[in-house]
């Protein structure tokens, strides 16, 4: 009966890991930008790791999808619970942090597959330590399957597999792609909300000096009417989140004007979006300046989607003669849209048909 709920939860456990890991091994990079949130100076305070986000990010997946691997086939199980036991403690650590402080609302355990509140995701990994407790228990109930030798060339060609694909990926795009702005979405309608959607429910405090000595009451209590009483501060919580449409933060700004609906409506759009323009590549510059130029004959509106300022564009304007304007936007938003700097997007009335890296230029077909 123990050995046939151990080799349970070792599926359960060894499941979970590899989803986990996988989800986040299509996209690097989304789990890179989450290790700078943790470390910028509003939450761990470690800023000076943020230049090797996008290494923790690349030995966090290995580790955490190899170890499900292992887990499943039975090769080296007592380092490999062990393994898995240290790393539970650590998303235990991250996702309580997250929910006890209101920080980094969605840690990506699941990359961009599934989001989870951040009470979710630390209650989940509640349960994942005490299965892993479980199987250390009971770890000489994990055998390889079929064979040592088995468990070692199958553990040794899935770690082969995944650098590959973490290689590809870098280099290029996810190749699964989770957001809301995947190949195939519209953007108008993944910002819309429901008529029937959920509202936010605020909860206010107020405080008020009466008589000297700061008071918090509230909204019912109606401090404004106490006589003499004297406003110091109002103090909103958010009680329900409400609904949030999947896209919330697109917008599109020319020298200070929005026209994301102009935009919208047009069939033959192109944007170049580069977050940061100072960080952007040389050579996948030159590679979009031939790009726009065949784009432009073919009748596409071309526009450099950007967080960098005018006057940074200008320069890059000017050292590569381009031709076309820029756009202002939010930088996470950005790097969520697509994760290349620059990358390629193409729409057809706010629909997203195309998406490439800046080294994929050259196999752009444009009608």
């Amino acid at each position: 009966m123990m050995q046939i709920l151990t080799h349970i939860t070792r599926l359960l456990v060894a499941v979970t890991f590899i989803f986990s890991g996988f989800v986040k091994l299509v996209d690097p990079l989304g789990s890179a930008y989450k290790f700078e949130e943790y470390f910028g100076a509003d939450v761990l305070n470690l800023e000076f790791l943020s230049p090797f986000a996008l290494q923790f990010s690349v030995l966090l997946i290995l580790a955490e999808i190899m170890l499900g691997v292992m887990l499943l086939v039975g090769f080296k199980a007592k380092l490999t619970v062990w393994s898995l036991f240290i790393i539970s403690l650590l998303f235990l650590f991250l996702t309580w942090y997250s929910a006890y402080y209101d920080k980094v609302t969605d840690c990506g355990c699941f990359g961009d597959a599934i989001t989870l509140t951040p009470w979710e995701t630390f209650y989940k990994n509640v349960v994942l330590i005490f299965l892993v407790l479980f199987l250390i228990l009971r770890v000489f109930d994990i055998q390889p399957i079929s064979s040592d030798i088995f468990a070692k060339r199958v553990s040794l060609i899935s770690l082969l597999v995944f650098i590959g694909i973490i290689f590809y990926v870098l280099r290029y795009l996810p190749i699964i792609d989770f957001r809301a702005y995947a190949i195939g979405k519209s953007i108008p309608d993944g910002m819309l909300i429901p008529e029937d959607a959920e509202k936010p429910v605020y909860e206010d405090t107020w405080v008020y000096n009466v008589n000297g000595e700061d008071q918090t009451f509230t909204t019912e209590e109606k401090p404004w009417s106490i006589e003499g009483a004297t406003f110091v501060d109002r103090k909103t919580r958010t009680l329900v989140e409400g609904y949030i449409p999947p896209i919330h933060d697109f917008t599109m700004e020319r020298g200070g004007e929005d026209i994301t609906e102009l935009l919208m409506a047009k069939e033959k759009l192109m944007l170049i979006v580069a977050y940061n323009l100072s960080l952007t590549d040389e050579k996948g510059m030159k590679n979009i300046k031939e790009l726009s130029e065949r784009a432009m004959e073919n009748g596409y509106s071309v526009f450099c989607f950007s967080a960098s300022t005018q006057e940074d564009y200008d320069k890059i304007k000017a050292a590569f003669d381009l031709d076309f304007d820029l756009l202002f936007c939010d930088e996470t938003t950005l790097k969520t849209i697509v994760r290349s700097n620059p990358g390629v997007v193409l729409l057809d009335k706010g629909v997203i048909t195309g998406k490439w890296s800046w080294r994929q230029t050259s196999s752009i077909i444009l009608d």
